[in-house]
Protein backbone atom coordinates (compact mmCIF):
# COMPACT_ATOMS: atom_id res chain seq x y z
CA UNK A 1 0.00 0.00 0.00
CA UNK A 2 1.35 3.52 -1.06
CA UNK A 3 2.43 5.88 1.93
CA UNK A 4 1.40 9.49 2.32
CA UNK A 5 3.16 12.60 3.26
CA UNK A 6 0.57 14.05 5.78
CA UNK A 7 2.29 17.70 5.00
CA UNK A 8 0.98 17.53 1.59
CA UNK A 9 -2.48 16.21 1.98
CA UNK A 10 -5.06 19.29 0.92
CA UNK A 11 -6.69 20.55 3.81
CA UNK A 12 -9.84 20.14 1.46
CA UNK A 13 -9.61 16.46 2.14
CA UNK A 14 -9.82 16.37 5.60
CA UNK A 15 -12.93 18.62 5.82
CA UNK A 16 -16.35 19.08 3.89
CA UNK A 17 -19.28 16.19 3.56
CA UNK A 18 -21.36 14.38 1.26
CA UNK A 19 -24.31 16.69 1.76
CA UNK A 20 -22.10 20.00 0.56
CA UNK A 21 -22.74 18.41 -2.90
CA UNK A 22 -26.32 17.24 -2.21
CA UNK A 23 -27.89 20.20 -3.57
CA UNK A 24 -25.83 21.59 -6.40
CA UNK A 25 -26.81 25.08 -8.02
CA UNK A 26 -27.03 26.32 -11.49
CA UNK A 27 -28.45 24.94 -14.62
CA UNK A 28 -25.63 22.83 -15.75
CA UNK A 29 -26.86 19.29 -14.53
CA UNK A 30 -23.46 17.79 -15.40
CA UNK A 31 -21.32 20.56 -15.20
CA UNK A 32 -21.98 21.35 -11.74
CA UNK A 33 -21.69 18.28 -9.99
CA UNK A 34 -18.00 18.68 -10.77
CA UNK A 35 -17.33 19.74 -7.38
CA UNK A 36 -18.35 17.20 -5.71
CA UNK A 37 -15.61 14.93 -7.61
CA UNK A 38 -12.74 17.77 -7.12
CA UNK A 39 -13.35 16.97 -3.39
CA UNK A 40 -13.63 13.31 -3.60
CA UNK A 41 -10.23 13.16 -5.94
CA UNK A 42 -8.81 15.63 -3.07
CA UNK A 43 -9.56 12.64 -0.75
CA UNK A 44 -8.70 10.13 -2.91
CA UNK A 45 -5.59 11.61 -3.80
CA UNK A 46 -4.75 11.39 -0.08
CA UNK A 47 -5.50 8.01 0.48
CA UNK A 48 -8.40 9.33 2.18
CA UNK A 49 -11.36 8.12 0.17
CA UNK A 50 -11.87 4.27 1.69
CA UNK A 51 -15.10 3.70 -0.57
CA UNK A 52 -15.84 1.97 -3.87
CA UNK A 53 -13.45 -0.80 -3.05
CA UNK A 54 -13.66 -4.08 -4.50
CA UNK A 55 -12.10 -7.42 -3.64
CA UNK A 56 -10.47 -10.37 -5.52
CA UNK A 57 -11.51 -12.99 -3.10
CA UNK A 58 -14.82 -12.68 -1.90
CA UNK A 59 -16.43 -11.66 1.79
CA UNK A 60 -14.09 -13.59 3.01
CA UNK A 61 -12.59 -13.16 7.11
CA UNK A 62 -9.45 -12.29 5.17
CA UNK A 63 -9.55 -10.56 2.11
CA UNK A 64 -7.08 -8.90 -1.19
CA UNK A 65 -8.80 -5.73 -2.05
CA UNK A 66 -8.05 -2.67 -3.71
CA UNK A 67 -9.60 0.79 -3.54
CA UNK A 68 -11.24 2.39 -6.68
CA UNK A 69 -7.50 4.09 -7.42
CA UNK A 70 -6.38 0.31 -7.71
CA UNK A 71 -4.26 0.66 -4.67
CA UNK A 72 -3.99 -3.37 -3.14
CA UNK A 73 -4.45 -4.50 0.83
CA UNK A 74 -4.46 -7.87 2.00
CA UNK A 75 -5.67 -8.46 5.42
CA UNK A 76 -8.63 -9.35 8.07
CA UNK A 77 -11.81 -8.32 6.77
CA UNK A 78 -14.15 -6.79 8.85
CA UNK A 79 -16.25 -4.68 5.73
CA UNK A 80 -18.28 -7.34 4.64
CA UNK A 81 -22.08 -8.11 5.58
CA UNK A 82 -22.07 -11.92 5.57
CA UNK A 83 -22.74 -12.17 9.07
CA UNK A 84 -23.36 -16.32 9.21
CA UNK A 85 -20.40 -16.52 6.87
CA UNK A 86 -23.13 -18.25 4.44
CA UNK A 87 -21.72 -16.38 1.13
CA UNK A 88 -18.92 -19.41 0.36
CA UNK A 89 -21.05 -22.16 2.57
CA UNK A 90 -20.34 -25.52 0.30
CA UNK A 91 -24.24 -26.08 0.47
CA UNK A 92 -25.61 -22.14 -0.62
CA UNK A 93 -22.60 -22.49 -3.60
CA UNK A 94 -24.04 -26.09 -4.83
CA UNK A 95 -27.48 -24.44 -5.02
CA UNK A 96 -27.05 -21.75 -6.55
CA UNK A 97 -25.06 -23.84 -9.32
CA UNK A 98 -27.91 -26.52 -9.61
CA UNK A 99 -30.20 -23.62 -9.86
CA UNK A 100 -28.29 -21.82 -12.89
CA UNK A 101 -28.09 -25.45 -14.21
CA UNK A 102 -31.89 -26.06 -14.28
CA UNK A 103 -33.36 -22.34 -14.78
CA UNK A 104 -30.71 -20.51 -16.33
CA UNK A 105 -29.06 -16.81 -15.02
CA UNK A 106 -31.86 -14.55 -15.41
CA UNK A 107 -35.76 -14.54 -14.25
CA UNK A 108 -36.86 -12.62 -17.47
CA UNK A 109 -39.60 -10.80 -15.95
CA UNK A 110 -41.63 -8.71 -13.44
CA UNK A 111 -43.48 -10.84 -10.25
CA UNK A 112 -46.03 -9.05 -11.69
CA UNK A 113 -45.89 -11.36 -14.92
CA UNK A 114 -43.87 -14.84 -15.59
CA UNK A 115 -40.43 -13.77 -13.80
CA UNK A 116 -41.26 -15.80 -10.35
CA UNK A 117 -39.83 -19.80 -10.36
CA UNK A 118 -40.53 -22.45 -7.94
CA UNK A 119 -37.90 -21.50 -5.47
CA UNK A 120 -39.27 -17.37 -5.37
CA UNK A 121 -42.55 -19.11 -4.30
CA UNK A 122 -41.65 -21.52 -2.24
CA UNK A 123 -39.02 -18.20 -0.44
CA UNK A 124 -42.42 -16.50 0.25
CA UNK A 125 -44.26 -19.39 1.71
CA UNK A 126 -40.80 -19.65 3.83
CA UNK A 127 -40.69 -16.24 5.07
CA UNK A 128 -44.28 -15.85 6.06
CA UNK A 129 -43.93 -18.84 8.33
CA UNK A 130 -40.64 -18.18 9.47
CA UNK A 131 -42.17 -14.81 10.80
CA UNK A 132 -45.50 -16.21 11.73
CA UNK A 133 -47.67 -14.02 8.76
CA UNK A 134 -49.91 -15.23 6.47
CA UNK A 135 -48.17 -14.08 3.28
CA UNK A 136 -44.92 -12.60 2.16
CA UNK A 137 -43.90 -10.95 -1.51
CA UNK A 138 -40.18 -10.32 -2.93
CA UNK A 139 -38.45 -7.44 -4.09
CA UNK A 140 -35.29 -7.73 -6.24
CA UNK A 141 -33.09 -5.55 -2.99
CA UNK A 142 -33.60 -5.16 0.61
CA UNK A 143 -33.90 -1.35 -0.45
CA UNK A 144 -36.70 -1.68 -3.07
CA UNK A 145 -38.48 -3.76 -0.59
CA UNK A 146 -38.16 -0.52 2.16
CA UNK A 147 -38.62 2.21 -0.61
CA UNK A 148 -41.63 -0.36 -1.78
CA UNK A 149 -43.98 -1.12 0.92
CA UNK A 150 -43.78 2.71 1.61
CA UNK A 151 -44.98 3.92 -1.70
CA UNK A 152 -47.25 1.32 -2.75
CA UNK A 153 -49.02 1.68 0.71
CA UNK A 154 -49.06 5.84 1.53
CA UNK A 155 -51.03 8.10 -0.67
CA UNK A 156 -50.21 11.84 -0.50
CA UNK A 157 -52.93 12.60 2.63
CA UNK A 158 -51.60 10.01 4.05
CA UNK A 159 -49.10 10.13 7.35
CA UNK A 160 -45.87 8.99 8.05
CA UNK A 161 -44.41 9.24 11.23
CA UNK A 162 -40.80 7.53 11.48
CA UNK A 163 -37.75 6.92 13.86
CA UNK A 164 -35.12 9.88 12.67
CA UNK A 165 -32.50 7.04 11.97
CA UNK A 166 -34.51 5.04 9.66
CA UNK A 167 -32.32 3.81 6.52
CA UNK A 168 -32.29 5.52 3.37
CA UNK A 169 -34.37 3.09 1.33
CA UNK A 170 -37.45 4.08 4.20
CA UNK A 171 -36.14 8.09 4.24
CA UNK A 172 -36.85 8.06 0.16
CA UNK A 173 -39.82 5.49 0.11
CA UNK A 174 -41.43 8.24 2.70
CA UNK A 175 -40.55 11.33 0.60
CA UNK A 176 -41.80 9.77 -2.95
CA UNK A 177 -45.16 9.38 -0.75
CA UNK A 178 -46.35 12.66 0.57
CA UNK A 179 -45.34 15.42 2.74
CA UNK A 180 -47.17 14.73 5.55
CA UNK A 181 -43.76 13.02 7.36
CA UNK A 182 -42.70 13.34 11.01
CA UNK A 183 -39.40 12.01 12.34
CA UNK A 184 -39.77 10.93 15.93
CA UNK A 185 -36.49 11.14 18.31
CA UNK A 186 -34.15 8.00 17.92
CA UNK A 187 -36.20 4.96 20.06
CA UNK A 188 -37.74 7.52 21.74
CA UNK A 189 -41.79 5.76 21.64
CA UNK A 190 -42.60 8.98 24.00
CA UNK A 191 -42.06 11.39 21.00
CA UNK A 192 -44.22 8.89 18.51
CA UNK A 193 -46.74 8.77 20.45
CA UNK A 194 -47.20 12.88 20.57
CA UNK A 195 -47.10 12.87 16.75
CA UNK A 196 -49.40 10.35 16.81
CA UNK A 197 -51.82 11.98 19.32
CA UNK A 198 -51.16 15.32 16.89
CA UNK A 199 -52.03 13.61 13.75
CA UNK A 200 -55.37 12.30 14.53
CA UNK A 201 -56.40 14.73 16.87
CA UNK A 202 -56.66 16.76 13.16
CA UNK A 203 -57.48 13.80 10.96
CA UNK A 204 -59.03 10.77 11.66
CA UNK A 205 -59.74 9.67 7.90
CA UNK A 206 -56.60 9.62 6.20
CA UNK A 207 -53.99 6.56 7.05
CA UNK A 208 -50.89 6.31 9.46
CA UNK A 209 -48.06 4.41 8.96
CA UNK A 210 -45.24 4.12 11.71
CA UNK A 211 -41.71 3.22 10.64
CA UNK A 212 -38.70 1.70 12.51
CA UNK A 213 -35.92 -0.98 12.61
CA UNK A 214 -35.54 -3.80 14.45
CA UNK A 215 -31.76 -3.44 14.85
CA UNK A 216 -30.08 0.17 13.94
CA UNK A 217 -27.18 -1.04 11.65
CA UNK A 218 -25.12 2.91 12.44
CA UNK A 219 -26.01 2.34 16.60
CA UNK A 220 -26.76 -1.06 16.97
CA UNK A 221 -29.85 -0.66 19.12
CA UNK A 222 -33.29 -1.70 18.91
CA UNK A 223 -36.85 0.19 19.77
CA UNK A 224 -39.33 -1.29 22.28
CA UNK A 225 -41.32 -2.69 19.64
CA UNK A 226 -44.38 -3.95 21.58
CA UNK A 227 -44.96 -0.10 22.99
CA UNK A 228 -45.07 0.85 19.09
CA UNK A 229 -47.75 -1.81 18.01
CA UNK A 230 -50.00 -0.89 21.18
CA UNK A 231 -49.59 2.50 19.87
CA UNK A 232 -49.95 2.28 16.54
CA UNK A 233 -53.68 0.01 17.54
CA UNK A 234 -54.55 3.05 19.95
CA UNK A 235 -54.00 5.12 17.34
CA UNK A 236 -55.18 3.29 13.88
CA UNK A 237 -51.86 3.72 12.60
CA UNK A 238 -49.55 0.65 11.01
CA UNK A 239 -46.37 -0.59 11.93
CA UNK A 240 -43.61 -1.41 9.55
CA UNK A 241 -40.27 -2.84 10.93
CA UNK A 242 -37.45 -3.38 8.52
CA UNK A 243 -35.63 -6.49 10.26
CA UNK A 244 -32.33 -6.29 7.61
CA UNK A 245 -29.86 -6.48 10.03
CA UNK A 246 -31.31 -8.95 12.76
CA UNK A 247 -32.88 -11.38 11.12
CA UNK A 248 -31.49 -14.53 10.68
CA UNK A 249 -28.55 -13.68 12.77
CA UNK A 250 -29.63 -12.41 16.25
CA UNK A 251 -31.37 -14.73 18.95
CA UNK A 252 -31.41 -18.74 19.90
CA UNK A 253 -34.01 -19.55 16.73
CA UNK A 254 -32.78 -16.80 14.17
CA UNK A 255 -35.94 -14.44 14.58
CA UNK A 256 -33.82 -10.93 15.65
CA UNK A 257 -35.82 -8.57 17.67
CA UNK A 258 -38.87 -9.24 16.50
CA UNK A 259 -38.70 -13.06 18.24
CA UNK A 260 -36.55 -11.55 21.29
CA UNK A 261 -39.81 -9.24 21.87
CA UNK A 262 -42.22 -12.02 21.47
CA UNK A 263 -43.62 -10.25 18.88
CA UNK A 264 -43.89 -13.26 16.03
CA UNK A 265 -46.96 -12.73 14.03
CA UNK A 266 -47.73 -9.91 15.85
CA UNK A 267 -45.95 -6.89 13.59
CA UNK A 268 -48.17 -5.02 11.02
CA UNK A 269 -45.73 -5.43 8.36
CA UNK A 270 -42.03 -6.92 8.32
CA UNK A 271 -39.73 -5.76 5.82
CA UNK A 272 -36.42 -7.52 5.37
CA UNK A 273 -33.07 -8.21 3.54
CA UNK A 274 -30.83 -11.20 2.16
CA UNK A 275 -28.58 -9.09 1.59
CA UNK A 276 -26.83 -9.16 5.41
CA UNK A 277 -27.21 -12.86 6.22
CA UNK A 278 -29.10 -15.04 3.70
CA UNK A 279 -26.06 -14.90 1.01
CA UNK A 280 -28.05 -13.04 -1.60
CA UNK A 281 -29.48 -10.17 -3.03
CA UNK A 282 -32.91 -9.21 -2.35
CA UNK A 283 -35.74 -8.47 0.06
CA UNK A 284 -39.42 -9.11 1.24
CA UNK A 285 -42.20 -7.81 2.74
CA UNK A 286 -44.34 -10.04 5.18
CA UNK A 287 -47.87 -9.07 5.88
CA UNK A 288 -50.97 -10.85 7.59
CA UNK A 289 -53.15 -11.25 4.13
CA UNK A 290 -53.39 -11.92 0.59
CA UNK A 291 -54.84 -8.56 0.10
CA UNK A 292 -51.87 -6.70 1.27
CA UNK A 293 -49.41 -9.09 -0.86
CA UNK A 294 -51.14 -8.36 -4.12
CA UNK A 295 -51.50 -4.92 -3.42
CA UNK A 296 -48.08 -4.19 -2.69
CA UNK A 297 -46.99 -7.12 -6.32
CA UNK A 298 -49.33 -4.23 -8.15
CA UNK A 299 -48.95 -1.19 -6.80
CA UNK A 300 -45.00 -1.19 -5.13
CA UNK A 301 -43.47 0.29 -8.19
CA UNK A 302 -40.25 -1.22 -7.30
CA UNK A 303 -41.25 -5.05 -7.64
CA UNK A 304 -44.05 -4.30 -10.06
CA UNK A 305 -41.84 -2.60 -12.30
CA UNK A 306 -38.50 -4.38 -11.97
CA UNK A 307 -37.49 -7.61 -12.77
CA UNK A 308 -37.42 -10.36 -9.83
CA UNK A 309 -34.88 -12.49 -8.01
CA UNK A 310 -32.54 -14.54 -10.34
CA UNK A 311 -33.14 -18.02 -10.03
CA UNK A 312 -29.98 -18.59 -7.68
CA UNK A 313 -30.64 -15.80 -6.02
CA UNK A 314 -34.23 -17.70 -4.65
CA UNK A 315 -32.45 -20.52 -4.15
CA UNK A 316 -29.17 -19.21 -2.19
CA UNK A 317 -31.88 -17.26 0.05
CA UNK A 318 -34.37 -20.45 0.26
CA UNK A 319 -31.66 -22.77 1.37
CA UNK A 320 -30.34 -19.56 4.11
CA UNK A 321 -33.49 -20.20 5.03
CA UNK A 322 -32.92 -23.84 5.70
CA UNK A 323 -29.44 -23.10 6.90
CA UNK A 324 -30.51 -20.54 9.50
CA UNK A 325 -33.09 -22.49 10.87
CA UNK A 326 -31.16 -26.01 11.74
CA UNK A 327 -28.50 -27.19 14.39
CA UNK A 328 -26.12 -25.73 12.13
CA UNK A 329 -27.76 -22.26 12.21
CA UNK A 330 -28.35 -22.34 16.20
CA UNK A 331 -24.12 -22.83 16.33
CA UNK A 332 -23.36 -20.18 13.50
CA UNK A 333 -25.49 -17.50 15.91
CA UNK A 334 -23.62 -18.83 18.68
CA UNK A 335 -19.85 -18.38 17.16
CA UNK A 336 -21.25 -14.90 15.69
CA UNK A 337 -22.08 -14.09 19.09
CA UNK A 338 -19.17 -15.19 20.62
CA UNK A 339 -16.87 -12.99 18.31
CA UNK A 340 -18.86 -10.30 18.92
CA UNK A 341 -18.47 -9.98 22.70
CA UNK A 342 -14.50 -10.97 22.07
CA UNK A 343 -14.20 -8.47 20.18
CA UNK A 344 -16.19 -5.23 22.01
CA UNK A 345 -14.49 -6.71 25.16
CA UNK A 346 -10.92 -6.32 23.00
CA UNK A 347 -11.71 -3.05 21.89
CA UNK A 348 -12.41 -1.86 25.32
CA UNK A 349 -8.98 -3.09 26.23
CA UNK A 350 -7.33 -1.29 23.49
CA UNK A 351 -9.01 2.21 25.41
CA UNK A 352 -11.53 2.00 21.95
CA UNK A 353 -14.95 2.81 22.70
CA UNK A 354 -18.66 1.77 20.47
CA UNK A 355 -22.30 2.19 20.55
CA UNK A 356 -25.02 0.22 20.82
CA UNK A 357 -26.02 -3.64 22.25
CA UNK A 358 -24.05 -6.37 21.17
CA UNK A 359 -24.51 -7.67 17.32
CA UNK A 360 -23.10 -8.29 14.17
CA UNK A 361 -22.43 -4.77 13.53
CA UNK A 362 -19.77 -2.99 16.25
CA UNK A 363 -19.65 0.60 15.44
CA UNK A 364 -16.33 2.13 17.08
CA UNK A 365 -15.81 5.57 17.86
CA UNK A 366 -13.89 8.29 16.30
CA UNK A 367 -15.43 11.56 16.79
CA UNK A 368 -14.65 14.13 14.40
CA UNK A 369 -14.17 13.46 10.88
CA UNK A 370 -10.60 14.33 9.77
CA UNK A 371 -9.25 12.25 12.26
CA UNK A 372 -11.21 9.01 11.41
CA UNK A 373 -10.20 9.96 7.41
CA UNK A 374 -6.96 9.66 8.78
CA UNK A 375 -7.42 6.24 10.80
CA UNK A 376 -9.33 5.65 7.54
CA UNK A 377 -5.67 5.99 5.35
CA UNK A 378 -3.81 3.64 7.96
CA UNK A 379 -5.48 1.05 7.90
CA UNK A 380 -5.55 -0.55 4.56
CA UNK A 381 -1.34 -0.39 5.08
CA UNK A 382 -1.46 -1.89 8.62
CA UNK A 383 -3.88 -5.17 7.21
CA UNK A 384 -7.08 -4.00 8.41
CA UNK A 385 -10.50 -4.16 5.90
CA UNK A 386 -13.51 -1.88 7.87
CA UNK A 387 -15.97 0.66 6.98
CA UNK A 388 -16.03 4.70 7.68
CA UNK A 389 -19.13 6.07 8.42
CA UNK A 390 -18.62 9.61 8.94
CA UNK A 391 -21.59 12.53 8.47
CA UNK A 392 -24.42 13.06 7.04
CA UNK A 393 -24.41 9.28 7.47
CA UNK A 394 -24.15 9.98 11.18
CA UNK A 395 -24.08 13.20 13.12
CA UNK A 396 -21.65 15.47 12.66
CA UNK A 397 -18.70 14.51 14.80
CA UNK A 398 -19.81 11.33 15.78
CA UNK A 399 -17.57 9.37 12.72
CA UNK A 400 -17.18 5.72 13.37
CA UNK A 401 -15.98 2.54 11.75
CA UNK A 402 -18.92 -0.13 11.32
CA UNK A 403 -16.59 -3.40 12.13
CA UNK A 404 -19.53 -5.99 10.70
CA UNK A 405 -18.66 -9.21 12.18
CA UNK A 406 -18.72 -12.78 10.89
CA UNK A 407 -19.66 -16.09 12.53
CA UNK A 408 -16.52 -17.39 10.62
CA UNK A 409 -13.82 -15.05 11.93
CA UNK A 410 -11.17 -16.50 14.64
CA UNK A 411 -10.03 -15.61 17.44
CA UNK A 412 -6.94 -14.27 15.71
CA UNK A 413 -8.44 -12.20 13.54
CA UNK A 414 -9.57 -10.24 16.33
CA UNK A 415 -6.50 -9.93 17.82
CA UNK A 416 -5.40 -8.54 14.68
CA UNK A 417 -8.10 -6.45 14.18
CA UNK A 418 -7.90 -4.60 16.98
CA UNK A 419 -4.11 -4.18 17.17
CA UNK A 420 -4.51 -2.91 13.71
CA UNK A 421 -7.24 -0.35 14.60
CA UNK A 422 -5.69 0.99 17.68
CA UNK A 423 -2.10 1.15 15.95
CA UNK A 424 -4.10 3.14 13.22
CA UNK A 425 -5.50 5.74 15.72
CA UNK A 426 -2.23 5.81 17.46
CA UNK A 427 -0.77 7.17 14.28
CA UNK A 428 -3.80 9.31 13.21
CA UNK A 429 -3.89 11.13 16.45
CA UNK A 430 -0.16 12.44 15.66
CA UNK A 431 -1.17 13.38 12.39
CA UNK A 432 -4.03 15.35 13.15
CA UNK A 433 -2.34 17.04 15.97
CA UNK A 434 0.53 18.03 14.11
CA UNK A 435 -2.23 19.27 11.23
CA UNK A 436 -2.81 21.99 13.87
CA UNK A 437 0.44 23.52 14.52
CA UNK A 438 0.41 25.53 11.38
CA UNK A 439 -2.99 26.79 12.40
CA UNK A 440 -1.93 27.47 15.87
CA UNK A 441 1.65 29.20 15.15
CA UNK A 442 -0.09 31.42 12.55
CA UNK A 443 -2.85 32.35 15.12
CA UNK A 444 -0.01 33.40 17.51
CA UNK A 445 1.62 35.45 15.04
Amino acid sequence: MASYDYASTPMAALGGSMRDFRVPSGADLLGRIEGFYRWQDARRQGGLWPFSRSTQTGPGATVSASDDSGRSMDGVNFASQDYLSLASHPAIKETAQEAIARYGVHSAGSPALVGNTTHSIALERKIAEFLGMEEAVLFPTGWAAGYGVIRGLVRSADHIVMDQLAHACLQEGANAATRNIYQFRHLDTDHCRRWLSEIRAKDAENGVMVVTEGLFSMDSDTPNLVALQDLCHEYNATLVVDVAHDLGALGEDGRGHIGLQGMIGKIDLVMGSFSKTFASNGGFVACKNRAVKEYLRFYAPSTTFSNALSQAQAAVALKAFEIVESQEGVWRRAALMRNVLDLRAALRRSGLDYYGEPSAIVAVKMGGEALARLVSRQLPRLGLLANLVEYPAVGKGAARFRMQVMAGHTAQNIADAVERLAASVAIATQEYEMSKKPAQSAAAA
